[in-house]
């Protein structure tokens, strides 16, 4: 398996600090503006790679999703936006690795395996893209095949009120309560022949949808009883 570049790992003590300082504003921020809350924190693994599959509904997941765990995640990132320093730095350290668009597949997926294999966490939005609405769209089997072929759990999250902050196509933050769930993880047993199936990838992307959806019910329950708005 292709191992992640050392070069934009961010392993050094000043990303890490600049990371822990990133994610407490974001918090502080989160907390303040979007009354946010969580449950299911436990079900988060404290050490070795996992993916973190959250519902997608805003720009404003991302820092959302921090409050999962106090370690550093990784998130893909087009590779334009590392041209020059001290963007480079500054994304690396905030968990942010590069995929160049124009590379196949199974490079972007290499370089996932890769992250993971080095140890670190990482989000993948099973949905693609940002969707609408409260139901969970049909999932890519993208985040099932990395977990499968890295041999690591899926970790799914439902974020309800996010929509409601930053709607696609938005350019206001506005307030709004948020409530993360997060579920227990999923495991698939390994292949016997060390390959990752379709029928494997298929099974665990279904079992992953179902799963988010309830965890998605569960929090937007949260979010809209504690807005007191409908």
């Amino acid at each position: 398996m292709t191992k992640v570049d050392t070069k934009l790992a961010g392993s050094g003590w000043a990303s890490r600090a600049f990371y822990t300082f990133g994610r407490t504003l974001s918090m502080g921020f989160c907390r303040v503006w979007m009354r946010l809350t969580a449950e299911g924190l436990e079900h988060v693994p404290r050490s070795g790679p996992y993916v973190l599959a959250p519902v997608h509904r805003s720009n404003m997941d991302i820092l959302i999703v921090a409050i999962c765990t106090r370690r550093r995640m990784r998130y893909m990132g087009k590779d334009s936006l590392w041209k020059h320093q001290p963007a480079s730095w500054l994304l690396s350290a905030l968990g942010g690795f590069p995929v160049s668009r124009d590379v196949a597949d199974r490079e972007a997926v290499d370089r996932c395996v890769g992250v993971l294999v080095g140890g670190e966490p990482l989000v993948l939005y099973p949905e693609g893209e940002r969707k609408n609405g409260p139901v969970v769209q049909p999932l890519k089997d993208g985040a099932a095949y990395i977990a499968l072929r890295a041999g690591v759990p899926i970790v799914p999250v439902g974020i309800g009120g996010s929509e409601q902050v930053m709607a696609r196509g938005s350019k206001m933050i506005h307030p709004h309560k948020v409530h993360v769930v997060v579920g227990a993880p999923i495991t698939m047993p390994p292949s016997d022949s060390g390959r990752v199936t379709k029928a494997q990838r298929g099974a665990l992307t279904e079992q992953l949808h179902a799963s988010l959806q309830e965890l998605f019910d569960r929090a937007e329950a949260r979010a809209t009883k504690r807005d007191g708005r409908r």
